[in-house]
């Protein structure tokens, strides 16, 4: 039978403790050529590219005319679904604006922290972005709602989900429903790389965005590192990973039910339960065995290939600042920190997507309903990278206004710069050339 894998740090060479930092989309190499094929095939072919890879990849024959879901099927969505979850969609999409409405900047602010000038930012919305909903291995339209609503809060000006189709032809209707609710009337059918070429590229039906957003699979992945110079990627969204900390003042039960929410995700996912206590790592690897039938043969499957492998099961650290500092290095999507003392280990954590604390933290109340983003930086990048936000949607423009005072005192350093520099045009604009132009007369004129 197997066993759920243990990872011990105190018996692991500098090389083992690496391998358990690498994620299964750290490296694209297999996918890349293909994936360079797939783009191609769609800045070539268009729509019909799309319609071909929606036969050879998805399995469902379309026309070019159905890569556009219509108006009146979005709008009869919620006809399709059972009352709970229409329910559920309505609840989550108002706290996912409630939240991402409390995050908005303030839209300009200006400061005279240099005396008599002004300096500041202005925020302003992108212009388009195409929001990925993916549907491999299910239909997850609490996607459409982490994606799309921030993008509609910060006010871009055109967003657009895109999707691959189902077997029947369509967009699932919870994902339709969504849209309808939100204000958006252009879902488009395709996934993976000719996704993102789409939307990059632009074709007769689908229109070219500035920003592809979403989750998705190593393909999609490699479209967003293909395609980056022609359309802003967004934050990295791969694979699904998580942390958990666990101490004994909870129960080790609770470790391993939020361990099989990340596993059953697919064999490609990563879930690690942390801990410095080996009493806790048995009894949770004992909890995990007993849970796994409770998912069903599909997720039971996906759940025991992540946690009897090397992407998953129970790392033992020698002591709670070793559990941390791995926690820190892994930089996950998501960390449960399962303690009473939960908030205590806040200002130890600097790297992760999202920090769900104690054990009322369910990591579905966080996905689905609570109101952050559920897109949130994978493959370590939250080392360096944040959730989507309402901040992913805008740019900020640096506003400045420099007085003749504030000139004439910052103008002489402006000079030595440019002139150390080499840029005789520099200097020449903070010079008496600019006095003898303000005051009416030649530029030309001797020094």
């Amino acid at each position: 039978m197997t066993t759920v894998s243990f990872h011990d740090l105190a018996a692991m060479s500098a090389a083992e403790r690496q391998g358990l930092l690498d994620r299964t989309e750290a490296d694209l190499s297999a996918y890349m050529d293909k994936a360079q094929a797939i783009a191609d095939a769609v800045r070539e072919k268009g729509d019909a590219a799309l319609v071909d890879f929606a036969a050879r990849f998805d399995g469902v024959v379309l026309q070019e005319r159905d890569l556009k879901v219509s108006e009146a099927s979005i709008m009869a969505a919620e006809s399709e679904l059972d009352p709970e979850i229409a329910a559920a969609i309505r609840l989550a999409v108002e706290q996912v604006k409630r939240f991402h409405h409390e995050q908005m900047p303030e839209r300009m602010w200006l400061s005279e922290a240099t005396e008599g000038a002004l300096v500041g930012d202005r925020w302003t919305p992108v212009a388009s972005v195409a929001c990925y909903v993916p549907r491999g291995k299910g239909s997850f339209p609490s996607s459409a709602i982490m994606t799309a609503v921030p993008a509609i809060v910060a006010g871009a000006e055109r967003v657009v989900i895109v999707t691959p189709p189902g077997q029947d032809g369509t967009a699932d209707a919870a994902t339709r429903f969504v849209a309808s609710l939100i204000g958006i009337r252009e879902i488009y059918l395709c996934g993976g790389t000719q996704a993102v070429a789409a939307v990059a590229y632009g074709t007769a039906t689908i229109p070219r965005c500035a920003k592809f957003v979403g989750p998705g699979s190593s393909w999609v992945s490699a479209g967003r590192r293909l395609l980056s110079n022609l359309i802003d990627p967004g934050s990295p969204a791969g694979p699904s990973e998580l942390l958990v900390y666990a101490d004994n003042s909870v129960p080790a039960e609770l470790a391993a039910l939020e361990l099989l929410v990340e596993s059953e995700h697919g064999p490609d996912s990563s879930a690690f339960v942390v801990t410095a206590d080996r009493a806790v790592a048995e009894a949770v690897a004992a909890a995990v065995t007993a849970l796994w039938p409770s998912l069903g043969d599909y997720r039971e499957a996906f759940s025991r290939s992540v946690l009897t492998g090397r992407k998953g099961g129970i790392v033992l650290a020698p002591s709670v600042d070793a559990a941390f500092e791995f926690i820190n290095d892994y930089a996950a999507e998501h960390l449960s920190v399962l303690s009473s003392s939960a908030f205590e280990f806040l200002p130890r954590i600097r790297n992760a997507g999202e920090i769900l604390l104690g054990p009322h933290s369910a990591i579905p109340i966080a996905n689905f309903v609570l109101g952050p983003s559920h897109v949130l930086p994978t493959g370590g990048r939250a080392g360096t990278a944040s959730p989507l936000s309402v901040f992913d949607f805008m740019k900020r423009s640096s506003i400045a206004y420099v007085s003749r005072e504030a000139y004439d005192r910052l103008a002489p350093a402006a000079r030595a710069f440019a002139r150390y520099e080499g840029f005789v045009a520099h200097e020449n604009s903070v010079s008496a050339i600019r006095d003898r132009i303000l005051a009416g007369a030649s530029p030309l004129l001797p020094v």
